[in-house]
């Protein structure tokens, strides 16, 4: 049994303001991007000593940090978008793809699922290394599985 290595799993958010689809993978100069889960966990003991566990939702969200702004990128674009447009609500929604690169179909799909989210952009500008827009995402549970084609960078619902 082999481990897979951080790269088979992929994130592509989606550049565009509006319901169209234009994704551009994250990862370039990042070293991790691990969503994380932060589960809802109420705990309870009862009068017998037992303990009661119940975990009931998820506010996913995930760090981009550092993210270099390179001129040509749309993803580039629609940070400098929200920056100078401080932009709030709607405007700041968009999804997010996760692709199991690892999982590969005879048409050259891989196995996928699109969620819906929120760019928070947290700060603007950076060190002498470049100019930096560090942003969040925040997931809201709106999910759908399906496939995603690597070359076309199309998602197809299941």
């Amino acid at each position: 049994m082999a481990k897979i290595e951080r790269k088979y799993l992929a994130h592509y958010i989606n550049t565009a303001k509006t319901g169209e689809e234009a994704y551009e993978r994250l990862g370039k100069d990042l070293e991790e991007f691990s969503p994380e889960l932060a589960a809802q966990v109420d705990t309870k003991k009862n009068i017998l000593g037992e303990t009661s566990i119940l975990i009931s939702s998820y506010e996913k969200t995930g760090s981009v940090e550092p993210y270099y702004a390179e001129k040509d990128s749309p993803l580039f674009t629609r940070l400098q978008d929200i920056i100078d447009n401080q932009s709030v609500l709607d405007e700041l929604k968009t999804d997010v793809v996760e692709v199991k690169l690892w999982d590969e179909s005879e048409a050259g799909d891989y196995p996928a699922i699109k969620e819906e989210a929120y760019i928070e952009v947290t700060s603007y500008g950076g060190d002498t290394t470049g100019y930096q827009i560090p942003f969040t995402l925040h997931f809201t549970g709106v999910r759908t599985k399906g496939t995603f084609n690597v070359s076309t960078k199309k998602f197809t619902p299941a």
